[in-house]
């Protein structure tokens, strides 16, 4: 079993320093089955009330600030690095490290680089620790290692959202540490380079072309399907890190200039029963989290597509330049 670095004596400290009495605590899903843990831990060695959100938490850019505003004096936030975001009350954010072992996986990845010199490696907040050892691997087996960073992100890190940190690194090939397929989905697709991924909990390697072939398949049915829509829905998201409002407003102009109907939805937490009421609206395009129309596509049975899509959807942008959306961070 994987355990996280809680870091409670630290959060003990925050808690203190802030003199804060009513404390709110936030988990993605794969950590809400710690909460009550952590908050009973909290509450006695602090003697404060714990408020654990409930909701559905899908990174930094999803603080229940907003929420907890007239009922918390403080936010611990779990499993996520910062985002340059303003918050209606102080936050702290806790990355929850994974004591995961990848000695073993990483020697069989070696079979997978042999062809390759340059590499990248890049990873999610719960194994940033590990970038320094994989790093020290590659190079004891001969091969050169970039890692970069960004504005919006650590050293290594990729968020769903943003990608940054591996454009224009000038590697052969990249090296992906975590689960899940989307992070390495969108390095192969803004890279073009042969991407690996290493899934510490599965031990499983996977070369992403193969996914991303399959991906690209049911993207370009989506955006043919979109091609017949004349009434757009273009949703934008009330969270605070994809309120992406300005976007929104820029796509239902180009949908009118194109002689198309287009209405703005503000929505909290997109799904497909939130849409169902909208009978006369023919396909979605998603301005909030990027992850929404790629991940969740086969939920939906009437298109929803991201602004790049549309740019398809409208001969606007080639297929051969077809990219994932992205949140640079602050766009308003």
């Amino acid at each position: 079993m994987t355990n996280y670095n809680m870091e409670i004596e630290k959060v003990i400290k925050e808690i203190k320093k802030y003199d804060a009495k009513n404390i709110g605590l936030q988990f993605p899903e794969g950590l809400k089955t710690q909460s009550t843990t952590i908050a009973d831990e909290i509450e006695t060695k602090a003697q404060v009330n714990v408020i654990i959100s409930g909701d559905p938490c899908f990174g930094a850019c999803d603080v229940a600030d907003s929420k907890m505003v007239d009922m918390v004096d403080l936010i611990v936030h779990y499993g996520h690095t910062p985002l340059p975001l303003k918050y209606k009350i102080p936050v702290i954010f806790i990355e929850a490290y994974s004591d995961i072992k990848i000695n073993e996986i990483l020697k069989k990845s070696l079979n997978s680089l042999e062809d390759y010199s340059r590499i990248a490696i890049a990873t999610t907040t719960q194994h940033l620790q590990l970038l320094n050892e994989v790093k020290d691997f590659l190079e004891d087996n001969g091969k050169e290692i970039v890692v970069s960073s960004s504005k919006s992100t650590r050293k290594g890190q990729i968020l769903g959202c943003n990608f940054s940190s591996i454009k224009d690194l000038g590697a052969e090939a990249y090296l992906f540490i975590g689960s899940g397929k989307f992070h390495p989905l969108g390095i192969y697709l803004f890279t073009k380079a042969r991407v690996i991924a290493v899934n510490p909990y599965t031990s499983e390697i996977s070369d992403i072309k193969d996914l991303a072939d399959e991906i690209l398949r049911i993207r370009f049915a989506r955006i043919v399907k979109a091609k017949e829509v004349n009434t757009w829905g273009i949703l934008i998201s009330s969270k605070e890190g994809q309120y992406r409002f300005n976007l929104a407003k820029e796509i239902k102009k180009i949908l009118e200039d194109e002689g198309k109907k287009a209405y703005l939805i503000l929505v909290e937490n997109i799904n497909p029963d939130v849409l169902l009421p909208y009978i006369n609206i023919e396909g979605f395009i998603v301005t909030a989290c990027p992850r929404i129309a790629i991940d969740d596509s086969l939920m939906y049975k009437k298109p929803l597509i991201t602004p790049q899509e549309l740019e398809i959807v409208l001969d606007k942008r080639k297929w051969d330049d077809y990219q994932l959306d992205e949140i640079i961070f602050h766009e308003k």
